[in-house]
């Protein structure tokens, strides 16, 4: 089998509401970039790249699409069944840009379970036993505003919250005590910062509140300011935007620096990249998020089989960007929201592909 084309499509993706985060950042809309690799066997695969805005990580929209254009050319002729090989080729061809690369292996691995008649959580890791819960994203406002919205999502049946916080020592500290006294038995609660708080603050709202049952992820914006606060602090901490690299996770363990590790799998560079960590984190009993930045229904499908491939007793959850935007690219089919889950679907490969007429005509193709 060779890859006889690659073609790269751009969706904009409006929010249904405006989402607030640490240090004052605002997002509006998403904008994604969705790959389509043709092969001359009639296999389609598909992947997509959409970063959350250009103030969240070192990634953006415009990287995307110039570091696929610039590693396409050399995958045509190259037998997409060897996404290994073809990483280390994407490698070799760009240096880093690893978020971009994602979206091309996802449609290498679409291709692999497609090929196999297998649905890609096969051929990636294997099917256990996890219903892969999702994660609902509480984002900031007043604390009773807040509590409003993570009402709708309980209403929904979601039991897992990321609760943002960032707002201020004060405010942030009335907002870990209310949910916390909100927590029923059968949920969680991860107070996320998203890098918002120096360490000074995230050791203050931490041990203000140390008198309860709370986890909270990312504190600071790098790995050296969180081991501050994790040798000042009790609390079971997780950590996200600071692990890129498989080296940064070994580091995290080797540290003890965190509980739980958030694993965007765009940002790790993709399934490929992403099975390794994985791997590596259950030797050492690391729970896992296994998430995307941002997108739709096809990076949901893609996060929905990574996170089946994960034992239940290791899997915190995975979240649904579904649910905020407001484009679904293949209305009905894929890994769907329901009842505070998201199982992918039992078809080969990714089991679902973009509607054509909503993406539109590709912006680049390569053959």
């Amino acid at each position: 089998m060779k890859i006889i084309s690659i073609s790269l499509y751009e969706l904009e993706l409006p929010l249904s509401a405006v989402q607030h985060l640490s240090r004052g950042r605002k997002f509006e809309k998403f904008l994604s970039t969705f790959v389509r690799i043709d092969t001359d066997e009639g296999i389609t695969g598909w992947g997509e790249v959409c970063p959350w805005g250009s103030s969240y990580l070192p990634a953006f929209p415009g990287g995307v699409r110039t570091a696929l254009a610039e590693i396409s050319p050399h995958l045509i002729g190259q037998d997409p069944r060897r996404p290994e090989q073809l990483n280390r080729l994407m490698d070799a061809v760009l240096t880093g840009h690893i978020y971009a690369k994602a979206g091309i292996d996802y449609a290498l691995w679409d291709i692999v379970g497609q090929a196999a008649g297998r649905p890609m959580y096969d051929v990636i890791g294997g099917r256990e036993d996890n219903a892969v819960p999702i994660s609902a994203a509480i984002h900031h406002g007043t604390p009773d505003a807040m509590i409003k919205e993570m009402e709708k999502f309980r209403q929904r049946g979601a039991k897992r919250f990321s609760v943002k916080v960032g707002q201020g020592v004060r405010t942030d500290i009335e907002v870990v005590r209310r949910f916390s006294e909100l927590q029923r038995e059968d949920e969680l609660m991860i107070f996320d910062a998203n890098c918002g708080w120096s360490p000074w603050e995230a050791i203050r709202v931490m041990n203000a509140t140390a008198d309860l049952d709370t986890t909270f992820e990312q504190p600071c914006s790098t790995y050296e300011e969180c081991l501050i606060v994790r040798q000042q602090t009790q609390q079971p901490l997780c950590l996200d935007e600071c692990l890129v690299e498989l080296k940064d996770f070994v580091r995290a363990v080797s540290d003890r620096t965190c509980q739980i590790v958030n694993m965007k799998i765009a940002r790790v560079g993709g399934i490929t990249k992403a099975r390794v960590i994985r791997d590596f984190l259950l030797a050492y009993d690391i729970s896992m998020l296994t998430m995307c930045m941002a997108g739709t229904v096809i990076n949901d499908t893609m996060c929905a089989h990574f996170g089946q491939t994960v034992p239940a007793n290791r899997f915190v959850g995975t979240w649904s960007c579904q649910d905020y935007v407001t484009v679904d690219t293949a209305p009905g089919r894929g890994a769907r929201s329901d009842d505070g889950l998201m199982p992918p679907p039992n078809l080969p490969g990714l089991g679902v592909a973009p509607d054509l007429d909503i993406l539109g005509k590709p912006f680049a193709v390569f053959s």
